[in-house]
């Protein structure tokens, strides 16, 4: 009988999720280690195995195959058999029962809202909506069938009890903290996350253990693409999704003159520098898109600045603020920003308003804005809707 109950692991076959099971098992918990299969990929294919899996977690694949049959390493851990039959073997030296889930419609459905994203114009966050929808969506509902308490993952990230609450908050490995593609997660759900990585401060102290124990994985290569996009050619995926929004048009400068073409909206993203195939004698980036007109927008870094944003689809994993109430707080704008510190308030409709203390670049629609306080908790979140112009003040509708 284990003393801390039941939880299910999700397994990728990298280092991160292997360390996190075996840290679980020493901490008394009875784990089963399950892997979310999503569908053909490349290097799945090529190897022979018909399935994949997903949900990033911290440096490592964000997606796997399940296949007991042999495969070559490759070179990328990424929607790989070979990572599939890593997580399997993993579960087996650890004493653990091990399954393959089919998640394919589900995660279908993020693949296309990866294209829709682009084709208007806005960044998508495909890692976000996978871990809310499936690692701590779909999976806990399989959890609940399975009667276990728990769902567990290899994401850097902590969840801090305190006074009968439980709070998502930054890993205690600041430069692999993932508690940004977390905030979606619902607020009920938090008590019932395991995150073992977030209390180590290392990342070669997994590896470590990964090597101390025998684990196939601990030199294993981080994955750095998004697993349904090989190659980082998003362009051809969204090309083939949606064709129609790769069409010829206008570049300009913000006064509007014509500077030149492009071959589609979609291919371009707010802070793009290179590829833009245009000079003005300065560098220049991509300041604004517009789907509907079809212009992409170039300019200087300056022009790049924004005052505040506006996020959408708040998910608050606190008691949510007052309304028309500022609260200051630390605005995260993609994953690998700096939080930067600013004061929110909360709208009549439920959209957030943020100002910036200092201009912050490249604020992108389509990316989630996440808000945490003093301590590194995460208050909520929400997906930007628009960046706000320099010195913009909050103001309530």
């Amino acid at each position: 009988m284990s003393r801390n109950g039941k939880v299910i692991v999700a397994m990728s076959g990298g280092v991160d999720s292997s360390v996190a099971a075996w840290l679980l098992k020493q901490q008394g918990y009875d784990c089963i280690g399950v892997f979310m299969r999503v569908g053909a990929a490349p290097e799945a294919a090529e190897s022979g195995c018909g399935s994949a899996g997903a949900a990033p977690e911290a440096g490592e694949s964000a997606c796997s195959a399940a296949s007991a049959a042999p495969a070559r390493r490759l070179k990328h851990g990424c929607c790989s058999a070979n990572d599939a039959q890593d997580a399997r073997a993993v579960a087996g030296k650890l004493g653990m029962p091990f399954y393959a889930l089919n998640f394919e419609r589900d995660f279908d459905a993020i693949i296309g809202y990866f294209a829709d994203e682009y084709a208007r114009a806005r960044t998508p966050n495909p890692c976000v909506r996978c871990n809310t929808q499936l690692k701590f969506g779909r999976l806990l509902r399989y959890a609940d069938m399975m009667g276990a308490e728990f769902v567990a993952s290899g994401h850097y990230a902590r969840v801090l009890r305190r006074d009968g609450a439980a709070l998502l908050a930054r890993s205690l490995n600041e430069a692999k903290d993932q508690s940004y593609v977390l905030f979606g997660i619902r607020r009920e759900d938090v008590r019932r996350c395991l995150f073992p990585l977030g209390e180590v401060a290392d990342k070669r102290q997994v590896r470590q253990i990964a090597a101390e124990l025998g684990l196939r994985v601990h030199d294993k290569p981080d994955s750095q693409e998004i697993c349904f996009v090989p190659s980082h050619d998003y362009k051809r995926l969204v090309r083939t999704r949606r064709p129609e929004t790769l069409r010829p048009g206008e570049v300009r400068d913000s006064a509007g003159t014509v500077l030149g073409t492009h071959d589609g909206v979609a291919g371009y993203t707010i802070g793009q520098r290179r590829g833009l195939g245009i000079a003005i004698g300065t560098p220049a980036y991509v300041t604004h898109l517009d789907a509907e007109r079809n212009v992409v927008t170039i300019g200087s870094r300056q022009e790049l600045l924004s005052g505040g944003l506006v996020a959408d689809q708040a998910n608050w994993l606190v008691e949510p603020p007052v309304v028309d109430q500022p609260r200051r707080v630390a605005i995260k704008i993609r994953y690998m920003h700096k939080p930067a510190a600013g004061t929110i308030r909360v709208r009549t409709d439920g959209s957030v308003q943020a100002a910036f203390d200092a201009p912050q670049p490249a604020v992108t629609p389509g990316q989630a804005a996440v808000f945490y306080d003093e301590e590194g908790v995460v208050l909520g979140g929400g997906w930007i809707r628009a960046a706000l112009p320099l010195r913009a003040e909050p103001q309530v509708e």
